[in-house]
């Protein structure tokens, strides 16, 4: 069971804490899941014999968890074992708060996720209960503007308890992510293996579709983040005319800005801004869109997310790091995938190591520049 603090006092001792001020070599103390007393003084326990300790790594959007539910184009996997699966790949990565970003709506691609996402959110909601997850999972609600459908799903999943961010995306291809459409098509109907025509005859309905129920859709969506005091992210937003739009619905995240322009815009509007951790890692975006140490380097990234690869926040705050041309020391970036998405996301309780925090700790081993995860503790509780 992970789902209760740990009822006996934990101790770990000889590491190097990373801590919001610095790295400081120390102990931890743990009572009622939640650290009690930080210090050089603290021994016995666990001894981590001088490795990194650093607090349980928040993800705020993670689209793994459909690796799981289709391992392959035409398999759909049960909900509960493959979220499992999904769960232990995430904690193996020193994430113990995750927001699984399931799609509200399809665009061209996997039109079930419509009548898939409520059993699955049940799912969720059942291991949650149970403890059945290493890691605590929320839901993050990636809405489809340009799906009509949207609407509804919004409606039949927002109040759940799990319910925590809402983001409003438009996979239409010819703006936001896929600019271009001729490259966007050619990529599409090879995943979905259908042939050219039906490819076309797809898109023409995807982009009718789009136009004329997209601005509706968004709308609504972005009124029932307000209603509901959801914190309402934009998704890929490209252009000036995005971000102020974005602003003037509410939007108090810039997540995934596709250009340097409009990443800049958003930090004008005080948007936190949320970029990918694969994309620093790969060297740069594999849709052709703005490099994540672009934005770096400007100063121009509050947040890194896996997206897609659930241990790269992890991989990404020590490269990042380590990187002589960027100006992030290992508390700073440790900070990105701690720290600042647990505030972005509202939870206070969470993010450093600090007393009257919950004790979400990671201990970490480097073998060279790699960090290798050894344990997590999700409050206070050996998870990992």
């Amino acid at each position: 069971m992970f789902d209760a603090p740990a009822d006996r006092p934990l101790l770990i001792s000889n590491a190097t804490l990373v801590t919001p001020t610095g790295c400081v070599t120390g102990g931890v103390a743990v009572e009622g899941g939640t650290i009690a007393e930080i210090g050089p003084g603290i021994t016995g326990g666990v001894d981590l014999d001088g490795q990194i300790l650093i607090p349980g790594i928040v993800d705020l959007h993670t689209d793994h968890v459909e690796t799981h539910i289709h391992p392959r184009s035409h398999v759909q996997w049960a909900f509960l074992p493959a979220l499992m699966a999904h769960d232990a790949v995430v904690i193996s990565g020193g994430t113990t708060t995750v927001f699984d970003s399931l799609s509200v709506g399809a665009s061209m691609q996997r039109p079930e996720r419509r009548t898939i996402l409520g059993p699955l959110i049940d799912a969720l909601e059942h291991g949650q209960r149970k403890g059945m997850f290493r890691a605590e999972h929320f839901l993050h609600m990636r809405c489809e503007v340009s799906d009509p459908a949207t609407i509804a799903l919004v409606d039949a999943n927002v109040t759940r308890d799990i319910a925590h961010l809402i983001s409003v995306m438009d996979h239409t291809p010819g703006d936001r992510q896929s600019p271009n459409i001729e490259k966007w098509f050619w990529h599409m109907i090879r995943d979905m293996e259908v042939s050219e025509a039906e490819g076309r005859e797809r898109m023409a309905e995807l982009l009718e579709r789009s136009a004329r129920f997209g601005p509706k859709v968004r709308s609504h969506v972005v009124s029932v983040a307000q209603r509901h005091d959801i914190p309402l992210m934009a998704h890929d937003d490209r252009t000036l005319a995005h971000v102020d739009q974005a602003q003037a619905e509410g939007v108090t995240i810039s997540e995934f800005p596709t250009t340097i322009e409009a990443a800049r815009r958003a930090r004008g509007h005080g948007q936190t801004i949320v970029a990918g951790a694969p994309n620093y890692l790969r060297g740069g975006s594999q849709s052709g869109n703005v490099a994540v140490r672009e934005l770096l380097a400007e100063g121009l990234v509050d947040v890194l997310a896996s997206d897609y690869v659930p241990r790269s926040p992890l991989d990404a705050a020590f490269a990042i790091a380590s990187d002589p041309a960027l100006p992030y020391d290992l508390p700073q970036t440790v900070a990105m995938v701690t720290d600042a998405p647990a505030r972005v996301a509202g939870l206070t309780d969470r993010g450093r190591i600090a007393t009257g925090l919950r004790a979400d700790l990671v201990a970490i081993r480097l073998v060279g520049q790699q960090p290798q995860v050894s344990a997590v503790w999700r409050a206070g509780r050996r998870v990992f």
